[in-house]
């Protein structure tokens, strides 16, 4: 590693620490916006970052000059000082931008490859706990969403968010029904704001191609352009959820709150309240819990992916609630795409060809045929094995094994850095536009696996969701899956009628 890479890399570490010191003390409090986002436009958030980025680097200039003369454990103060700062600076910035700035700061909060444990921390409470808009604003959007003040609408309204995010607040309420619900309010100007984001692929990528030097940005522009969008749209939202709901109705581990829509429109989403422990609460859990939160999360994306032919790509930790015994509430549907036929037999093959029945030759075809490598590409049938088995190998044994942060980070490494020992595979990859959110199976999925440290046998949980296989329960989870399933005749069904795609 050069010197300069060297001081980067410390750079990088440097705003990790104050993650854990604003969670932990909660000793820096963000100003909270009492208007509309403050900059949505190209030009305004443009200059926001770069306000941001002058004074993050002339602060590590004058950091780097004050450690020249300092002693060893001066040095060490005076990092540690620097950290907090530069954290805390960045963390404020990207929390009251919201929009898509926001969103891929919560996105590398869970990656675990190249970002230091405080880094994430730093940014992991972008989750569920960015700075909110005032709850008279939240009122105000209300009013012209839904034509009656929140306080008139519900019989009860708490102005206080209970959860902020990149788009939106939720708000605590109780309907005049008495039924309690949350009420997910929409940033005035996010609109705006997540256009101008995307109007540079340089403002939302240039710092984390630093990070992954190999990041071609190309199909997560295209998919930030297209999903973001959708995302804007809660009536999209409601739909996404409400199938989801009614789809697993009485599930006995796994709930998704009812949306309802007499107090939903296109900027108010509001559903049944739901209750449990956040993701931070949950990593302190026994191991036993936490192996059972895991599971339930596994065979919530790839059942849904298989049977109810919907994948939920936004797996980040701020988007379950956990109660005991593996009961995991699902939230936030903004991000839902449709699976028809092709996408499901290249799956199937891929699988195929590198699990049940393992062939290099085949794995290749599979893998040229969904695209993800380019037909008679100059690298053999051994490279494409090494290259994209990796993606596979939890599944290849028959036996328990833990999803650890080596799984994850590597996972990471083969999507991102094209300078590894991948690149002569990586320069002929490529990932197909009906893949690009399924890709956050890879970024996402196991990046909230390893922070559960999650052990199973992956290989048995997969084949009871394969339907093609429809493998035997292999836990006790899977006893009370199936038994729902032959109670409710969510089975195979879904997987033999691809007509049938949801129109969303």
């Amino acid at each position: 590693m050069t010197r300069r890479r060297a001081w980067f890399k410390t750079a990088v570490a440097g705003t990790a620490l104050a993650g854990a010191v604003l969670v932990a003390l909660n000793a820096v409090r963000r100003p909270r916006p009492s208007g509309p986002i403050p900059e949505t436009g190209f030009v305004g958030r443009n200059a926001r970052l770069a306000r941001l980025g002058a004074r993050t680097t002339g602060g590590y200039a004058v950091h780097r000059a004050r450690r020249v003369f300092a002693t060893a454990e001066r040095r060490e103060e005076l990092d540690r000082a620097h950290e907090i700062r530069s954290a805390e600076q960045v963390a404020t910035e990207l929390g009251n931008m919201k929009g898509a700035l926001m969103k891929l700061g919560q996105m590398v909060s869970y990656l675990d490859e190249g970002l230091p444990e405080h880094l994430r921390t730093a940014l992991a409470q972008l989750q569920h706990d960015a700075p909110p808009m005032s709850g008279e604003l939240a009122a105000s959007m209300i009013e012209q969403e839904l034509h009656c003040h929140p306080d008139e609408l519900f019989a009860e309204w708490d102005p206080v968010p209970i959860a902020s995010a990149s788009i939106g607040q939720v708000h605590r309420a109780i309907t005049r029904e008495g039924v309690a619900v949350a009420v997910k309010v929409q940033y005035p100007g996010v609109g705006a704001a997540i256009e101008a984001d995307l109007g540079s692929v340089g403002l939302l990528f240039g710092g984390l191609g630093q990070v992954f030097p190999g990041l071609d940005s190309g199909p997560l522009v295209a998919e930030l352009r297209l999903r973001l969008r959708e995302e804007l749209d809660y009536t999209r939202e409601a739909r996404n959820q409400q199938r989801f709901a009614d789809y697993y109705d009485g599930h006995p581990f796994i709930h998704i709150p009812n949306v309802l829509p007499a107090y939903s429109s296109e900027r108010v989403l509001t559903t049944e309240l739901a209750e449990g422990a956040r993701f931070a609460e949950a990593e302190t859990w026994s191991q036993e819990e936490r192996d059972l939160a895991a599971e339930t999360i596994f065979r919530f994306v790839f059942g849904s992916l298989y049977r109810l032919r919907l994948f939920n790509g936004d797996p980040h930790p701020g988007n379950y609630l956990f109660r005991s015994g593996g009961r995991v509430t699902f939230l936030d549907f903004g991000l839902v795409t449709p699976f028809g036929d092709a996408e499901l037999v290249d799956l199937r093959a891929l699988i195929e060809s590198m699990v049940l029945n393992p062939d290099p030759i085949a794995f290749r075809h599979a893998v040229e045929q969904a695209r993800f490598l380019k037909p008679g590409a100059p690298i053999s049938d051994a490279q494409v094995v090494d290259y994209f088995g990796h993606f596979y190998e939890y599944l290849q044994d028959d036996r328990r094994s833990t999803l650890g942060h080596e799984f994850a980070s590597e996972n990471v490494r083969r999507v991102f850095d094209a300078t590894g020992p991948h690149r002569d595979v990586m320069r002929h990859a490529n990932v197909p536009p009906a893949f690009v959110i399924v890709q956050r199976i890879n970024l996402g999925l196991f990046a909230v696996l390893a922070a559960l440290g999650a052990t199973a046998n992956w290989r048995r949980l997969a084949e009871e969701l394969w339907p093609w296989v429809e493998g035997p329960p292999s836990t006790a989870l899977g006893k009370l899956e199936h038994a729902w399933r032959q109670r409710t005749g969510r089975g195979t069904a879904v997987w033999n009628h691809w007509d049938e795609t949801p129109d969303l």
